[in-house]
């Protein structure tokens, strides 16, 4: 998600991120011509290692409590959810698709 939004916390993170969505944008105008569509993924809060600390440690609760009240589906996503915008965008369904950065998020960026 720090690809769409700032961090304070995690601003080289946050500049990387950016970065990738940039990268699809401009592979994806450079590999048209050779029917080479270029697409990403923008998890947004996912339950991995990575995150448990911030769901499960004292010292996180605040922070985890405003994160999980800004997403609307209600819950953080799973590895799992990114599979269905995976499949289409290797599916002939997203063959006129290129150049985009999809949010699977459960509607944080919406909110």
């Amino acid at each position: 998600m720090t690809s769409i939004f700032g961090h304070d916390l995690v601003m080289p993170y946050s500049a990387s991120k950016g970065g990738v969505v940039q990268l699809t944008k401009s592979l994806a105008t450079a590999w048209a011509k050779d029917n080479i569509r270029v697409n990403s993924i923008l998890p947004g809060w996912i339950e991995t290692d990575l995150t448990e600390p911030l769901r499960t440690e004292e010292s996180f609760r605040e922070r985890y409590e405003l994160i999980s009240a800004r997403i609307p589906h209600g819950r953080w996503g799973t590895p799992d959810d990114m599979a269905g915008t995976a499949v289409f965008l290797a599916a002939s369904a997203s063959d006129y698709v290129t150049g985009v950065s999809i949010p699977v998020d459960g509607g944080y960026v919406a909110f």
